[in-house]
């Protein structure tokens, strides 16, 4: 079965949601035959690439029109909401940048069987160690750490390979009705939208696992003539 998750690097609830989907995975008895690839979405596509040099709560004020004391005070209690599922926010720290990069590494790691582990090390970078995901050299040192070539990795990303990639995936989404992530398309037939509980997903994956298994039905008469190891029964 395959799950397909829209996210952006920029997104806390997409952070929270993947560790959510994750302790839900280590639940199911059938993980081992679920596929997910992970799909881009750009919260903000008109982020300079090289960052903005002004907080995350400055920033997010200007762009949602609140006050910024309001931001921090969200912040705050994302904070707590991470600390639950393991993840350290340190938003004061987080650079606001244009997430095209990092979402071309993610399809590059992807391709080469590590798409899970780059899109945590961008989320780690992003959220807890302030590290701009923008920056090539910084995207390098990321994906070198979850077992990518940093020599491959630099050269691609000094060209525009995989942008059509992402932009089919934002297409996509909003072909879906997709407006906001994180969202989980199972098997493309259910989708889950939010940071849902550990337990949403549990229920979720399961029922779309089992209707994705062939059903088997009893036909005919039951007291058919048959053969078995005793004999034939006329």
């Amino acid at each position: 079965m395959k799950v397909e998750i829209w996210s952006d690097v920029m997104c806390p609830f997409c952070y929270v949601g993947k560790k959510n989907f994750e302790n839900a995975l280590v639940q199911l008895p059938f993980k081992d035959k679920i596929e997910v690839e992970w799909k881009s979405f750009q919260l903000d596509p008109d982020l300079p690439v090289e960052g903005l040099d002004m907080s995350t709560a400055a920033y997010l004020a200007k762009r949602k029109g609140m006050p910024e004391q309001q931001i921090q005070g969200m912040m705050d209690n994302l904070q707590q909401a991470g600390k639950a599922v393991g993840i350290d926010f340190k938003q004061d720290q987080s650079i606001p940048v244009n997430t095209i990069r990092a979402h071309r590494l993610s399809h590059f790691a992807q391709s080469h069987g590590k798409g899970n582990e780059m899109e945590e090390a961008l989320f780690l970078a992003h959220f807890t160690d302030g590290k701009n995901v923008g920056d090539i050299e910084v995207l390098v040192g990321l994906a070198e750490q979850v077992g990518l070539n940093a020599a491959e990795v630099r050269a691609f990303l000094a060209t525009d390979e995989k942008v059509d990639e992402v932009t089919a995936d934002i297409t996509e989404a909003r072909a879906l009705g997709i407006s906001g992530v994180p969202f989980f398309v199972l098997d493309r037939k259910y989708g889950v939208s939010g940071a849902q509980p550990t337990e949403a997903f549990v229920e979720a994956l399961t029922q779309a696992f089992q209707e994705s298994q062939p059903q088997f039905e009893m036909k005919g008469n039951s007291d058919a003539g048959a053969c078995g190891p005793e004999g034939c029964e006329i």
